[in-house]
């Protein structure tokens, strides 16, 4: 059969049911994975998130652990400390000072000459308190308050039951004191070893000596420093603890010292005098023997300084050091031997005395009139303003001011003693003409009694230059020569005629050969002149004339002698008799005997001390 030809295609394509239903089919397919992808991602986003999640946990854990950590060892630090602190008694610390350093409580002795102790340390204890380990804070108040009188007994109390963990109560007491307060049976009182420094001489040389206080302190110890003095010059000498053993030897002899202050003493009151000041030196040695200044203090208690009023009235202010005053005539004496020394003048050549004496608006008298004219020694002997004033012109005001610089008037002492450098002497701002006439005399130049201590044991002891000394010298110190030996002589000779027929014969010791000179120099007012009842009376000397050995001076602040019908300051009323007493009592002390005098065949031998 022919094959039948192929149909024609519909001109409408027949759509089958399955046909119909495919878009629809597509679609949900296309949505359900639409909605598969999506949920994929949200799951995936939801994962990546509990990731972050859980690693910002882990980090946070981790940091937890740090932290916890750190504070663990911190706190375990903590307690080794609070358990080390527990286990020690505090300690009060400075704040200049590290706990690394040690703190030294010992120190050396200080002796005089003779090897007798002028310091020492004592062994004692100080006193403390835990407040948190008090049972009757109040009781502990009382009782203390009773022991120690300058104890505020409220104060305590307050500190005692405040928040405050230490208290010191004192820095040092004594075994009586610690036995008191042991008896009081408070738990929270408790003691420290300590060492004190001790003055067994009591106020004997107190402003040499000046006195120590407390450094660093700790309960266990407590450094002992130095304050003012030797102590104060020497204390890094005195601390170092290679010479412990080895005390710091004086020059001063502490029975003359004793001898002396107790003179002083007694002439105050006797010269109704508000200061003094005393010296005896070894005019070949420089060594000071003894050295006071009244009114004195005990360095075991030494007072707080002055805050107020005149500081020279202070019982810390040392007049034979710090005190600088116009000293008066007893300059005289360097005029005098620095022209000899020149050569414009002789013992016998005759001064021009005729008064008064006028320079430009100035008026130089004397306190006498001796006439038109007088021997140079006479002008010593009588103390002549007018007679040194023309010495004066001879020599001429620039070698003046030299040679008063050879013997150490211008500077500073070089006094082993803290205070050395405060006592500088005043000069004039100009160095003039009337400056030459008036220093001549003592007045127009303020120096110490110290100062002029070591110029006058220079001028007697043959013309060396002295240094003044505290320390004890086995051998003398020869200085620059100032003098030759023959002006030294004969100024020595000058000196002795002023004690047996000048101003100065209450100074006169028989036996013992003094010689010396008076000085009698108004006190400068603050606000400017002089007063005309206040003197500052010095007598400088020099025993035995005839073989020098020893220079003595003693100075009264504002004296009056007044057993006569009128008062009397000059020194030769004032300043001698007393020196001449310590003369007196201190020449024995160091091993001179009298001079002993053979009367005729029929009187008797005399021996006068």
């Amino acid at each position: 059969m022919p094959d039948r030809p192929a149909p024609l295609p519909d001109p409408v394509p027949r759509i089958s049911p399955n046909t119909r239903l495919r878009p629809l089919l597509l679609a949900g397919r296309a949505w359900a994975s639409a909605a598969a992808a999506g949920l994929w991602r949200a799951s995936r986003r939801q994962a990546r998130r509990l990731d972050a999640i859980d690693r910002a946990r882990l980090r946070a854990e981790a940091r937890l652990m740090v932290l916890a950590a750190g504070f663990f060892v911190a706190f375990l630090a903590i307690a080794g400390r609070m358990a080390v602190l527990a286990s020690s008694e505090p300690e009060m610390r400075s704040a200049a000072t590290t706990i690394s350093e040690p703190i030294l409580g010992t120190r050396a002795d200080i002796t005089d000459r003779a090897g007798r102790v002028l310091a020492t340390n004592l062994a004692t204890h100080s006193l403390y308190a835990h407040p948190q380990d008090m049972i009757d804070p109040e009781r502990a108040a009382t009782e203390l308050a009773a022991i120690f009188p300058d104890l505020d007994r409220d104060r305590l109390l307050r500190d005692f039951t405040g928040d405050r963990r230490f208290v010191w109560v004192r820095r040092q007491i004594s075994p009586e004191q610690a036995q008191r307060v042991h008896d009081i049976g408070e738990p929270g009182l408790l003691f420290g070893p300590r060492e004190m420094r001790l003055y067994p001489n009591g106020a004997i040389a107190a402003h040499i000596l000046g006195g120590a206080s407390y450094g660093r302190e700790g309960v266990h110890s407590a450094e002992v420093i130095g304050v003012a003095g030797v102590e104060r010059f020497f204390d890094a000498r005195l601390r170092d603890p290679e010479q412990q053993d080895e005390p710091l030897r004086l020059s001063i002899d502490l029975t003359v010292q004793a001898a002396m202050e107790e003179v002083l003493e007694g002439g105050m009151t006797l010269m109704n005098a508000k200061g003094a000041a005393g010296i005896i030196m070894d005019v070949h040695t420089g060594e000071i023997l003894a050295m006071a200044s009244l009114p004195d203090f005990d360095p075991n208690a030494r007072p707080r300084p002055a805050t107020s009023g005149d500081p020279g009235d202070s019982p810390l202010f040392n007049r034979a050091i710090q005190g600088v005053y116009e000293l008066g005539s007893v300059f005289k004496i360097f005029a005098v031997a620095q022209a000899l020394e020149l050569g414009l003048v002789t013992p016998d050549t005759m001064i021009d005395t005729r008064g008064p004496m006028t320079w430009g608006r100035f008026r130089i008298n004397d306190f006498h009139n001796y006439g038109p004219e007088l021997s140079t020694t006479d002008v010593i002997v009588k103390s002549s303003n007018i007679g040194t004033a023309h010495i004066a012109l001879m020599i001429g005001a620039q070698r003046q001011r030299a040679f008063l610089d050879s013997l150490g008037l211008l500077r500073p002492t070089s006094i082993e003693m803290a205070e050395a450098p405060t006592g500088t002497p005043l000069l004039p701002r100009q160095w003039s003409e009337i400056s030459l006439l008036t220093i001549s005399y003592g007045h127009g130049l303020s120096t110490s009694p110290l100062h002029l201590a070591a110029a006058y044991a220079t001028i007697v002891n043959g013309g060396t230059r002295v240094v003044p000394t505290l320390l004890r010298q086995d051998h003398p110190r020869t200085g620059e020569r100032v003098l030759s030996e023959q002006v030294s002589r004969q100024a020595t000779e000058m000196l002795r005629q002023v004690v047996v027929r000048g101003t100065a014969t209450f100074a006169d010791i028989p036996g013992y050969e003094v010689g010396g000179k008076t000085g009698t120099a108004d006190k400068p007012r603050p606000e400017g002149g002089y007063y005309d009842d206040k003197v500052i009376a010095t007598f400088a000397g020099v025993f035995p004339a005839s073989d020098p050995r020893y220079v003595v001076v003693v100075s009264l602040d504002e004296p009056v002698e007044t057993s006569g019908p009128e008062p009397r300051r000059t020194a030769g009323w004032t300043a001698a008799p007393v020196a001449g007493e310590l003369i007196r009592r201190a020449a024995p002390l160091l091993g001179l005997r009298p001079e002993v005098a053979v009367a005729t065949p029929d009187g008797v031998t005399l021996a006068a001390n």
